[in-house]
């Protein structure tokens, strides 16, 4: 490989620009400080099992403790600790918590994933004092156990096992089982798959604040038509896996909460009003009391959300207000409760904007916290003692993020904490007490650093993580220059982009260019944070005489408020991937250096939808495009979504065809790449074998790769080689037909 030049086997295979992070940072609710994962100092002499050996990433892990305001360090738990009885080798940490008083552990290990993530495992407490170790679940299938959680007084350990909620003694070791499934498609305590993919839940039940009682969600996945996913190549026979799956216009899963006493009996349902097939619950909790629930209530159509008190102990339900938006909520969030006054914070667009407002208890008095024509696009921290909320905006630059704090009793003007040297993208993880962070900072070149900070005055008290190797192997490499940029679509409305230009870049000339797009409501890729491996991807393809760019169209996920994001209701694809076009008209009008005979797009999932959109909406403008798990019919896609920015279809249909890609493939002119896993349990393979059908009814000719058993990630772990074998075949199919003179 020549010098200063990236290769996809280093990027892909190699993993050799991979980003570290520090591991399992946890803030300790006594304000004392915070714990972390590290490897032992001695870890090269230590004799572990064969495969961490040279995997430092699986090595194992030790919990240390730091004190940010003196200093300290000390091991709070070690390897010796971690290790069972009988056994040689400690316990992996995929994940830990800690019990109110910090007397015992909670140790989540042996991880298996359940769809996209490991939710999946098995847990051991660990008590500090007596320092024993014990496993819970009794006696049980590995792998099994899913969110458990310490109960309030850190003496039970509530978890879901097989789809039903438990709660386990410390001390007794009995366990008692708090719910009964009447059939496979009963669910207690965790989230359907839907649910799961759209309202970002997965944990289904809670701790009542005192402990008595435990929250959950039921699901009844009755009616819901199943979805087979075929695996072909593990055995000598299909193995076929049913998921149930909600398309647009389908029956949905019937969603219900109650509560039970942690010490078993009934279930007291809340009497939810309505249909619960045309209702959504997408989240649920505890209000200060042990004796009632606040419960969020949305309508299919999701541009209501009731918001309800329910008796833990009678069922009953009062209002107590109602969130609504022109076309849809932009989204749910959990309430925040403030412990002196009663009130709670609550998240909403009311004024064209999401902001936080302060809403009484009675839900009578709501207040905007974050007033101004800017949204919000995170709470970071709320600091009840000293007054302030801390939320992450950028009110001037759409791709950055940063730090402000405003006054929790509305009074006074935003202030911003993030110093202005840090541009770019930032977050943080806030002490309890809110005098410490750590703060993560990225930009486009530069990958996340990890500082320990007091949050006052934004001082460094230590670097966690600089990721200083990467950075400098990056500096070696030959790179062009990148800018952000904005240009108008034919209404005069601003679209944001970035362009990536090849190193020895000469303005005279012309060159190919590469859009990735992605374009739809759930997602922004305008961003000046680093992108890790695609991003390195658009890197190496500059390196080989490529411009690279990206837009976001209007209705995508950018901090541009309520008109932008709902301007795309009723027709998703349509006026975005007109705004994509006319974005590409300015560009090359600015930027005579792109050569609009040579333009190639590609995306992924919503991105490959866009790409289709592309290629058969305003052919004479793309040559090539990729296309990767793309929705080609809309109305194929996942009723939650999909109905929530498209309408419901008995009142869409016709917008549904019209904005779907398949509708429009007989324009196709230029070169395209279909690439799918058939293994795909959200976007399915279905989608793209529609596709086929209509381009070989039309002749049109195409290229296409299925990738066996690989989900909607397409990732190595899903299959040896995947990663560099696609990122590959795109570079190739762009050199093909965008190089060639």
């Amino acid at each position: 490989m020549q010098s200063g030049q990236l290769s996809l086997e280093d990027i892909f295979a190699e993993d050799a620009y991979k980003a570290e992070q520090p591991g399992g940072i946890q803030w300790l609710s006594d304000n004392s400080g915070y714990t972390m994962l590290e490897t032992p100092a001695d870890y090269d002499s230590r004799e572990v099992v064969a495969e961490t050996e040279n995997d430092k990433s699986a090595a194992p892990k030790e919990i240390v403790f730091y004190d940010p305001a003196s200093s300290e360090r000390r091991v709070l738990v070690g390897i010796d600790a971690l290790t069972p009885k009988g056994t040689e080798a400690p316990l992996t940490i995929d994940d830990y918590d800690w019990s109110f008083d910090h007397s015992k552990l909670l140790i989540y290990t042996n991880s298996k994933k359940v769809w996209r993530v490991k939710s999946r495992g098995d847990y051991w407490v660990l008590d500090l004092k007596t320092q024993e170790l014990k496993q819970l679940g009794g006696d049980y299938v590995p792998s099994t156990l899913q969110f458990a959680k310490f109960s309030p007084d850190g003496q039970r350990v509530a978890y879901v096992k097989e789809a039903n909620v438990f709660v386990e003694d410390l001390g007794t070791e009995e366990i008692t089982q708090l719910t009964e499934r009447a059939g496979d498609h009963i669910i207690n305590g965790i989230m359907s798959w839907a649910y799961e993919e759209e309202f970002s839940i997965r944990d289904g039940f809670r701790w009542s604040p005192d402990g008595t009682s435990i929250a959950y969600w039921q699901f009844d996945t009755s009616g819901v038509r199943n979805f087979s996913l075929i695996n072909n190549t593990d055995d000598l026979y299909p193995k076929v896996t049913e998921v149930p799956y909600p398309k647009v216009g389908e029956t949905i899963s019937a969603a219900k909460v109650g509560a039970v006493s942690a010490s078993g009996g009934k279930t007291v349902w809340a009497n939810l009003p309505g249909d619960p097939r045309q209702m959504y619950v997408p989240r649920m909790d505890w209000a200060p009391e042990s004796d009632k629930l606040i419960v969020q209530h949305v309508n299919r159509r999701q541009d209501q959300n009731t918001v309800y008190y329910a008796d833990a102990n009678t069922g009953d339900v009062d209002p107590l207000f109602l969130e609504q938006a022109p076309h849809y909520l932009f989204d749910v969030d959990d309430v925040h409760w403030l412990k002196d006054s009663g009130d709670f914070l609550w998240l909403s667009e009311r004024d064209g904007w999401w902001h936080v407002y302060k809403a009484s208890s009675d839900g009578q008095s709501v207040v905007d916290l974050t007033p101004g024509d800017f949204d919000i696009t995170d709470v970071a921290h709320v600091d009840e003692a000293s007054g302030w909320i801390y939320f992450l905006a950028s009110p001037e630059a759409m791709e950055a993020r940063y730090l402000f704090r405003a006054s929790i009793d509305g009074s006074g003007e935003m202030q911003q904490i993030t110093p202005t040297e840090f541009a770019g993208t930032n977050s943080y993880d806030i002490s309890k007490d809110g005098r410490f962070a750590v703060h993560t900072h990225q930009s486009f070149v530069q990958p996340p650093q990890y500082r320990l900070i007091s949050l006052g005055d934004h001082r460094e008290i230590s670097m966690l993580e600089d990721n200083a190797a990467l950075t400098a192997k990056i500096a070696e490499l030959d790179l062009g220059g990148h800018e952000f940029f904005r240009v108008d679509a034919r209404d005069g409305l601003p679209l944001d982009g970035y362009l990536i230009r090849p190193p020895s870049f000469d303005d005279s000339a012309q060159y190919p260019i590469v859009f990735y797009v992605y374009s739809e409501v759930a997602g922004q890729t305008v961003r000046d944070a680093w992108g890790g491996k695609r991003h390195l991807w658009h890197l190496y393809m500059a390196q080989q005489g490529y411009l690279v760019a990206s837009v976001d169209s209007r209705g995508a996920r950018a901090p541009r408020g309520r008109d932008w994001r709902q301007s795309v209701y009723g027709g998703i694809g349509i006026l975005a991937s007109r705004d994509q076009s006319d974005a590409l008209k300015a560009m090359t009008e600015r930027w005579p250096y792109i050569d609009e005979d040579r333009v190639g797009i590609w995306g992924h999932s919503g991105g490959g939808s866009m790409t289709l959109n592309m290629l058969f909406r305003y052919p004479g403008q793309y040559k090539a495009g990729v296309s990767q798990a793309p929705v080609t019919d809309q109305r194929l896609y996942d009723a939650i979504y999909q109905e929530r920015y498209s309408g419901l279809l008995d009142e869409y249909a016709d917008e549904y065809l019209e904005a779907s890609p398949i509708t429009h493939a007989k324009n196709l002119e230029g070169e395209l790449l279909l690439v799918h896993g058939t293994g795909d349990d959200n976007v399915h393979y279905q989608s793209s074998e529609r596709l086929i059908n209509e381009l070989v009814r039309l002749n049109k000719p195409f290229r296409f790769m299925a990738y066996p058993n690989r989900t909607h990630a397409v990732v190595d772990s899903e299959g040896a080689g995947t990663e560099l074998h696609l990122n590959t075949m795109r570079a190739r199919f762009f050199d093909e037909h965008l190089m060639t003179e």
